[in-house]
């Protein structure tokens, strides 16, 4: 009896052995590991005909969400993510077009959506809206728009190329002072301040100790020919501690909006550039 069972055993080990050395797909290290590869390239069309559709202005104009019922997607690349603390939970997007925010209630989106890197946006049953006159997309937060869970994000976006998708050269930021009489058409744009002064600095005050305005946020100011512009900084945000400069700067961010008022939104510590 002792015999048949090893010889019972030995004849299973070896059909295990067989299937393992069977026809087995190889694991794919070709595609990305985030979000959902099987969306396609149809039905892509431009930021700038999103917004513009009836339905999504009306609702960005009153600052309501819309759902989207229809089979349209966005091609865009990455021009702000949570790397620097600065834009909390979201993502900034724009094509030649124009921009959008995406609102996921997820950290450390930067892993993998860095700057520069090209997605498509599957916008069926997601929400396109506004919160203070910023398009957005998410979904309903208190009549309003907010930030979709991470779970349906990962069901929407598709990275598109991998690393080879990476490109930098398609987010230069744009000189502020030629879009800054457009706020419409140019919210969440990726933009650079030139040769600006913040009104706060003393060479004591750091970039939060600024005018409190909603939750960790701090208002500072640059005037821009003038205009005061808003910067717009976290108290998480890495540079948030920051000694405001005292002299000339260049400053690079995200161009949100507020109702009628601009708030730039600096991405990263880099974004401030002194220059004397």
């Amino acid at each position: 009896m002792k015999k048949i069972h090893y010889l019972l055993l030995a004849l299973a080990c070896i059909a295990m052995t067989a299937c393992q050395d069977g026809d087995w797909d190889e694991p794919s290290f070709n595609e990305p590991p985030y979000g959902n590869n099987a969306i396609t390239e149809t039905g892509i069309v431009s930021i700038a005909d999103v917004k513009a559709d009836p339905d999504f202005a009306s609702a960005i104009k009153n600052s309501k969400a819309k759902l989207v019922d229809k089979d349209i997607k966005i091609r865009a690349w990455v021009t702000g993510n949570d790397l620097g603390g600065n834009l909390y939970k979201q993502v900034a997007v724009q094509d030649e077009t124009g921009a959008l925010i995406i609102s996921v209630n997820q950290g450390g989106i930067c892993g993998y959506l860095p700057e520069g890197q090209e997605v498509i946006i599957d916008l069926k049953g997601l929400y396109i809206g506004a919160y203070g006159a910023q398009p957005q997309v998410g979904t309903p937060y208190n009549g309003s728009i907010g930030r979709m869970s991470k779970d349906i994000w990962a069901t929407h976006f598709k990275i598109v190329g991998g690393l080879n998708g990476i490109n930098t050269n398609k987010i230069e930021p744009v000189d502020f002072s030629t879009i800054m009489g457009k706020i419409d058409e140019n919210a969440g744009k990726l933009v650079v301040l030139k040769d600006v002064q913040f009104v706060e600095a003393d060479g004591k005050k750091t970039l939060i100790d600024g005018e409190k305005k909603g939750g960790n946020y701090y208002n500072t100011h640059v005037k821009v020919g003038n205009k005061s512009i808003i910067i717009r900084t976290s108290s998480y945000a890495d540079f948030a501690k920051m000694t405001i400069p005292t002299g000339t700067c260049d400053i690079t961010g995200i161009a949100t909006r507020f109702s009628s008022d601009w708030q730039i939104m600096m991405r990263k510590t880099s974004d401030l550039v002194v220059k004397n």
